[in-house]
């Protein structure tokens, strides 16, 4: 799908502008699986400056999977609700739970079993996969489906767009640093290719396929 040297060039790019420029987030600090999937829940379609008092509130009062599933679902929501989307907490109870008494403290280590937990999709199976457990795993939010679809033109209707996104997403992982350069990813996505890119400071923007059509086109509507 990629020529090996455009992935190479792609790959090493966004690695750099990463170490430079990545965002500082607890939950970048550790490998706990528990701590990471509080965090991908909590993240859910919010912003990231809204999730951090949460983050930090709810890891000092249930620091371990086995003190979350012990707890009270409504001392749980009461930290939670206020992200809104309130089925958060009651999910991150239940995977509590399955994982304290299902699977003795020990969370799944495959992205089919993870994906059994309440509240886990395959991006945030994929996540577990790549920050707790540093297994190559394909990522796709929002932000890196923008991204991935801008760089490369993927222009294919819906269905066989987010099929063509995940291979992209699988293609591009250097082997065995998924889970740099899918955070790589998501911070480019959510701090320079926004809904209106900041083109000039783009690591990509010499190879990107959608500023070519946008320098052509300057008036066309960004996707």
């Amino acid at each position: 799908m990629i020529a090996p040297g455009r992935r190479r060039s792609f790959q090493r790019r966004v690695l750099a502008w990463y170490a430079r420029h990545g965002r500082d987030l607890p939950w970048r600090k550790t490998r706990d699986p528990y701590a990471i999937l509080v965090s991908e829940i909590l993240s859910h379609q919010t912003q990231i400056s809204r999730v951090l008092p949460i983050y930090e509130a709810l890891l000092r009062q249930y620091p371990t999977v086995d003190a979350m599933a012990r707890a009270p679902l409504a001392e749980v929501k009461a930290i939670t609700d206020p992200l809104g989307y309130k089925i958060r907490g009651a999910w991150l109870h239940a995977a509590a739970l399955q994982v304290a008494d299902g699977g003795g403290g020990r969370f799944p280590e495959t992205l089919e079993e993870l994906r059994r937990l309440p509240g886990v999709g395959r991006y945030t199976a994929g996540a577990l996969m790549n920050f707790a457990h540093h297994r190559d795993a394909p990522l796709l939010d929002t932000n890196v489906a923008r991204l991935l679809r801008r760089h490369f033109g993927v222009a294919a209707a819906s269905r066989a767009r987010t099929a063509a996104l995940w291979s992209l997403a699988a293609a591009i992982i250097p082997k065995g640093q998924g889970h740099l350069i899918n955070q790589a990813l998501m911070d480019l996505g959510a701090m320079i290719c926004r809904s209106r890119p900041h083109f000039q400071i783009c690591p990509l923007g010499r190879s990107c396929v959608f500023k070519k059509m946008t320098r052509q086109a300057p008036r066309r509507h960004l996707p």
